[in-house]
């Protein structure tokens, strides 16, 4: 039964949100701060660890390929085909659960220890909407844009790598990546993308709206909210796979 109270809670999170705003303006200035805070807050982290995740697939994949008989470029096409299909929508969405997850869960639920969002439910304001829609919202724009920088900064660093290392040229590795490329791969991945970033911001934004006690249970709530939003992302990885692919 619990489960079932957080679900039918949480849709209905959902559905309070879409109200008519009060200040439309207010609300514009609101979101636009948000997708700074998520995308600027986050753009460092991301591209550390897309150079890095490149590098690494260039250099697995290498020692794997011991074949003479296969081309190289082939290294190229698994690296472009990993990084865009699993490794930047999956991972660079798995860190950012914990990276805006978290801060967005303590936020809210911070407001609500301190009953500010009490107070804006007696001025007449619609918290839901006022609080979580522009974050929400700033997510499905902002993190996309971020994993489609994850997948050029994976690609460039597998370039990198490759060529550092003596194992490809760049003119070759340039020819593995045009060589039969899937532009449906991009679009797969930009799915994936857009709904992880909902799932990433719509799940820290419950637990921290509904949180009850004190700055013990805001921790709590918070590392809960990363938790289930990881899991969320990876049965939903495995249904997206199964229904497009």
């Amino acid at each position: 039964m619990n489960f079932f109270t957080h679900f039918g809670r949480y849709f209905l999170m959902i559905k309070g949100m879409f109200s008519r705003p009060e200040n439309p303006k207010l609300y514009w200035k609101e979101f636009m701060h948000q997708c700074a805070e998520i995308g600027l807050g986050s753009i460092g982290i991301v591209s550390i660890i897309s150079i890095f995740m490149g590098a690494v697939s260039a250099l697995q994949t290498a020692y794997q390929i011991t074949n003479p008989l296969v081309s190289k470029y082939i290294i190229a096409q698994i690296i472009r085909d990993t990084v865009i299909l699993e490794f930047s929508p999956t991972l660079i969405c798995v860190v950012l659960a914990g990276v805006v997850g978290s801060k967005i869960a303590s936020e809210l639920g911070n407001m609500r220890v301190s009953e500010q969002i009490d107070a804006l439910e007696i001025m007449g304001i619609n918290s839901k909407t006022y609080l979580i829609l522009p974050k929400i919202a700033a997510a499905v724009v902002v993190v996309p844009m971020l994993v489609v920088i994850s997948m050029s900064l994976g690609i460039l660093g597998g370039r990198i790598t490759t060529s550092l290392a003596g194992i490809l040229t760049t003119d070759t590795y340039d020819k593995g990546l045009v060589e039969l490329f899937k532009p449906y791969n991009v679009f797969f991945g930009l799915t994936k993308a857009y709904t992880y970033s909902f799932i990433i911001s719509s799940i820290p934004a419950y637990f921290g709206y509904y949180v009850k006690g004190g700055s013990l249970e805001i921790g709590i709530n918070s590392t809960r909210s990363v938790v289930i939003s990881c899991i969320v992302i990876l049965i939903a990885d495995y249904i997206l796979a199964a229904l497009l692919l």
